[in-house]
């Protein structure tokens, strides 16, 4: 149990009816699991609008709501919050009722059209080989340590991520690394996280089924750099035309990696084989298990982000040889040429 006022800490508040000196239960915006003194946060959603069963919720027994409109009618001993953004409000919310747990890893977001899942993934598994408890939540899956959960989105709901970042704090996990959608950050799910850094893959014209436009998209990513701390690092990929776009206005310290044009982290491509790749990585040369020039831009981010991490070089190249594709994404498959049928 904790207090109302206690997980309101940075939500902006516009007006409270009650008392916020209560003691509350769980924090829900799924009125279908609420239960006796939960706080409910209605959520505008696409489809569904959370404020249709605030009368729902409190006759299961909610105790507080958040909510971007106080009804006209209220019910006497429920706590009412009013803000702008109950979505926003819920990402602070969920990261106070967890007790902030990204403050105590080092949490780093892969954003982008392509690459996200495979660069996160190849991150979690070289920190894995490095000796370290490490933590993934990415499309395919979301591991803490070494135990896995099913993913049902990119970038999971606020209560979610902090949810699996608490159980990662418990399990004494060092590094994090997660997927961050478009729509993960226009719908505030990674706000009120502590980043370590942020990694930039590229942009092309995906999701503008959601996205009004390019440009939007493109700010909507921009965004996340945007809300990056000075003591973060914001990693972009050079080559992309949209990779300094992202740098603008961050306050992290910046860096690039590319494969074409002057980067602080460059790799060129000596050998491209069926069986793998030969990669020179800052005067670095590697053999990897991965194919094709989009992973050679993939590794070249890992190796930067492993450098910016901390990770001994001689220890990144010797794993980063050892990384194996991930499953769901570009893998190949032989046969044995003597079978005969």
């Amino acid at each position: 149990m904790i207090k109302l006022k206690d997980i309101l800490y940075k939500v902006t508040i516009n007006a409270v009816v009650g008392d916020t000196n209560v003691m509350v239960n769980q924090v829900q915006f799924d009125s279908r699991k609420i239960s006796k003194g939960d706080v409910f946060v209605a959520i505008k959603g696409t489809v569904v609008d959370g404020h249709n069963f605030i009368n729902d919720v409190i006759a299961k027994g909610a105790i507080a709501i958040v909510c971007e409109k106080t009804p006209e009618n209220t019910v006497k001993d429920v706590t009412y919050i009013e803000v702008d953004s109950a979505s926003k409000a819920l990402a602070f919310i969920a990261s106070n009722y967890y007790n902030v747990p990204s403050e105590n890893l080092k949490l780093v977001g892969v954003t982008g059209t392509n690459g996200k899942t495979t660069i996160a993934s190849l991150l979690y598994q070289l920190f894995k080989k490095a000796g370290y408890k490490v933590g993934l939540l990415s499309t395919v899956k979301v591991m803490v340590d070494e135990t896995e959960f099913t993913a049902t989105h990119t970038t999971p709901d606020s209560l979610s991520i902090n949810y699996y970042l608490s159980k990662m704090n418990n399990e004494g996990v060092e590094f994090c690394f997660i997927e961050v959608s478009s729509h993960g950050i226009h719908q505030h799910r990674t706000e009120g996280l502590h980043f370590t850094g942020g990694i930039f893959t590229n942009l092309s014209h995906d999701h503008l089924d959601y996205h009004n436009t390019f440009a939007e998209y493109r700010d909507v990513k921009k965004s996340f750099f945007d809300h990056l701390p000075a003591h973060a690092f914001a990693l972009v990929n050079g080559d992309d035309k949209n990779g300094t776009v992202m740098l603008q206005n961050t306050k992290a310290k910046s860096y690039t990696y590319a494969l074409k044009s002057y980067a602080d982290f460059r790799a060129q491509i000596l050998e491209n084989q069926f069986r793998g790749l030969l990669l020179k990585v800052n005067d670095n040369e590697v053999w990897v298990r991965l194919i094709g020039r989009f992973n050679a831009y993939n590794l070249t981010a890992i190796y930067a982000t492993a450098e910016l991490l901390g990770l001994k070089t001689t220890e990144t190249l010797r794993i980063m040889s050892t990384l194996e594709n991930v499953n769901g994404r570009f893998q190949y498959f032989t046969s044995d040429s003597n079978i005969t049928t």
